[in-house]
């Protein structure tokens, strides 16, 4: 891979050379073979499978862009905490890869100016951040498996999540909504891809710190797959509240702060007090008692003001 040099805020430029050769005991490679497994796990999971059929509700897809926003927004303060690290430094891309400012963008458009006083990070998301937190804090040579996980599937999977996203909600051809998956500063994913794992294999690292960050790698999986695991379940209680006759969430606010879908995801609490009237309301016997209270009260008025 041929890299020409860049001012700061340019736009890298870099082209294929005909033999990139690597090594079976380069950090790509093992990161690859040492992978494979979790990320066909990941493929596999419901809400992915979900996804990719155009399955996908707007409130869901909302959900999940807080998660990556609240992800993205704690490896990228690691990241940038770590620039100059020899441990991370070659793989320090901020303006070809950083996602935080697209998500924002993203929320804004979902949520409304106000979008930060709508959301919050979910347990399982809460459960990343702090793994990348403490990466970054305590053990710098491990950010590049986590930076590998997200970014690398960014630029390959995530690309047809975009098209699918775009299609199933209906959102413009302006790409508002999923600015997340637009890189505009990468003129080639696969060439950039194929410069970035070229990096990687330049990174100082002895056997043993290899093997500790593919092991960090396959934890970036299982947290990734949490975290659609918990977008699944609310998927589900949005599907079961539609199914059982029950109005959806008013949109006011976080959807998990409603205490009906708080308890279809495990945490007890009482039923929604909006939805529960509301169904109640539905019901023929429970509309006659209220059509014969109305009435009665209406006499009693009409006698009152003789």
């Amino acid at each position: 891979m041929e890299i020409a040099e860049r001012g700061e805020g340019e736009m890298l430029h870099y082209e294929e050379t005909e033999d990139d050769s690597v090594s079976p005991t380069d950090l790509s490679e093992l990161l690859k073979e040492g992978t494979k497994e979790s990320h066909d796990r990941a493929e596999n999971t419901q809400f992915v499978k979900d996804f990719l059929k155009g399955r996908i509700k707007e409130e869901l897809f909302k959900l999940a862009t807080v998660a990556l926003y609240f992800t993205y927004s704690a490896l990228e303060e690691e990241m940038d905490r770590n620039k100059d690290n020899p441990t991370f430094a070659p793989l320090y891309f901020p303006l070809e890869l950083h996602r935080k400012e697209a998500l924002i963008k993203d929320l804004q458009y979902f949520y409304g100016e106000d979008w930060k006083e709508k959301i919050e990070c979910s347990e399982a998301t809460q459960q990343y951040v702090d793994r990348i937190h403490h990466v970054g804090q305590n053990e710098p040579e491990l950010l590049v498996a986590h930076a590998y996980t997200r970014y690398m599937g960014d630029l390959s999977g995530g690309q047809v999540l975009k098209k699918v996203a775009q299609r199933a909600l209906k959102l413009p051809s302006t790409e508002e909504g999923i600015q997340f998956y637009v890189f505009g500063n990468i003129s080639n994913a696969q060439q950039f891809k194929q410069l970035y794992r070229a990096r990687m294999n330049t990174l100082d690292l002895d056997k043993n710190t290899k093997e500790r960050i593919v092991e960090e790698a396959n934890r970036a999986f299982r947290f990734n797959m949490q975290v659609l695991d918990e977008l699944d379940k609310i998927g589900k209680s949005l599907a079961e509240a539609q199914d059982g006759g029950l109005p959806v969430h008013d949109g006011k606010g976080d959807l998990r702060k409603c205490p009906y879908y708080a308890d279809k995801l495990g945490n007890a609490g009482p039923s929604c007090p909006y939805q529960g009237t509301v169904a109640l309301a539905k019901q023929p016997l429970v509309q006659l008692m209220l059509a014969a209270c109305v009435a009665v009260l209406a006499g009693a008025a009409a006698w009152y003001m003789m």
